[in-house]
């Protein structure tokens, strides 16, 4: 009897995979999807970017007092992520908590007390146990690290309100506020406005440098002259600095950390507080020294105001005739809480939408850096500086006493006193007594 089995046939085709239509695992729910959606909006024709899951999970953090599991599920469908994508990320930031589904509905808001000061230590012991027993389980009561606000010490965090010098009274009225304004954002002006900045002389160097009338070897030679260095800890020099970034192949970006984590790194929020455009002249004129396309910002999570200060400047900047033209692609970001972010390469890998979480080097940011591309990276006091050293010269500068010498303060040309016992009335130092 003949053998009626045949050798199978193998296609010449390769084997494609099927295009899965839903991700693995557990399935969102229509509620869930349609309450994510909500609040991070439709996705664009390549769909949601990848880089912004952090700032979604602000806003379910911020809407919902918490991540439930069923939200992270449905914001891993929207983003096409696996679910451990997603997880890995939620539950790396000190400033989201992740809940069951089953779980009471979290707090309506929370308070972070300043505890870790020693000077401040016993008020702030008072402080928490005293709010913990008025405001009861309504209010998320958390013992916290620096705040950025050492100088005001005993001091809060009440939702999206910072409190110094804070006492019980202001606190539980900080916390009735917030029952009743929930997820608005915090009313904050700075000091010096864009209209008086401008009316002051202000941005007419970085137009200067537009039309030409500063070239960029120049101004690489004052700052080199001058001595200044990065005013983040490293002191990295600023002029060789911004030389290797500039030599590297196109496109740019510009980073900038204002995520300092230390106790008593409070001089950056200080500086934002009163005179934010003199900061924005600084980042204008490196972007165009160095040719850079697109700059970030990464804001610590415990400066709310700063936030509202930082986003209406931009816009003020953005809607300038002569200036808009200026400022490259800028967005605003904002920290979660880690406090390894204050190392330059954790806090690209959070702008990116990752754990923060240090690179190994090499490759230096400055070659491969935010999202693979040449970075300049710079801590936002240095170039807040970038302007008046410009302005009144290298020697200026270096007579102030050149940064990295222990002890050494510069005395602010647009800013008083800070409050701090430590710097009295000079640039507030980088880690102060309080």
């Amino acid at each position: 009897m003949p053998d009626t089995m045949t050798e199978p046939t193998i296609s010449a085709q390769p084997l494609r995979r099927r295009a899965r239509d839903r991700l693995k695992g557990r399935q969102p729910e229509a509620a869930a999807l349609a309450e994510v959606r909500a609040l991070i909006g439709t996705p664009g024709l390549d769909g949601h970017r990848r880089d912004l899951l952090i700032e979604y999970l602000h806003r379910l953090n911020d809407h919902w007092h918490g991540l439930f599991e069923r939200h992270l599920v449905a914001l891993a469908a929207e983003m096409r992520l696996s679910m451990a994508e997603v997880y890995e990320v939620a539950s790396f930031y000190h400033h989201f908590e992740v809940l069951k589904d089953d779980a009471r509905r979290a707090a309506s808001h929370g308070a972070r007390v300043h505890s870790r000061s020693a000077a401040s230590w016993p008020a702030a012991e008072a402080l928490l146990a005293r709010a913990r027993e008025l405001l009861g389980a309504e209010v998320q009561v958390l013992a916290a690290p620096c705040i950025g606000r050492c100088e005001q010490a005993p001091a809060a965090l009440v939702g999206q309100r910072g409190l110094g010098q804070a006492t019980v009274e202001a606190l539980v009225k900080a916390s009735n506020q917030a029952l009743t304004q929930e997820g608005s954002a915090p009313a904050a002006i700075a000091k010096i406005a864009f209209d008086d900045y401008v009316q002051a002389g202000g941005y007419a160097l970085a137009q200067a440098v537009a039309r030409g009338e500063r070239d960029a070897e120049s101004i690489l030679a004052t700052l080199e002259h001058a001595g200044l260095r990065g005013l983040g800890g490293a002191g990295f020099p600023t002029g060789r600095k911004w030389r290797i970034v500039r030599e590297q192949p196109v496109p740019r970006y510009l980073a900038v950390n204002i995520d300092e984590g230390e106790p008593g790194t409070f001089k950056d929020r200080w500086y934002l507080e009163r005179d934010p455009h003199r900061f924005l002249e600084g980042v204008l004129i490196a972007a165009q020294v160095v040719g850079v396309s697109r700059v970030y910002i990464y804001l610590r999570d415990e400066y709310p105001e700063c936030r509202a200060i930082l986003a209406q400047a931009i816009a003020d900047l953005q809607a300038a005739p002569g200036l808009r033209e200026l400022l490259p692609e800028t967005q605003l970001r904002r920290g979660a809480g880690a406090y390894i972010c204050g190392e330059e390469s954790a806090m690209l890998e959070s702008i990116e939408g990752k754990r923060g979480e240090p690179r190994l080097r090499p490759p230096y940011i400055a070659q491969v850096g935010l999202f693979g591309r040449p970075t300049l990276e710079h801590n936002f006091e240095t170039l807040y500086w970038v302007r008046d050293i410009l302005a009144r010269g290298a020697d200026w500068f270096a007579a102030q006493g050149r940064h990295g010498r222990q002890g050494t303060a510069l005395v602010s040309a647009s800013a008083g006193a800070c409050g701090c016992p430590a710097s009295s009335g000079r640039r507030p130092a980088s880690r102060c007594a309080s």
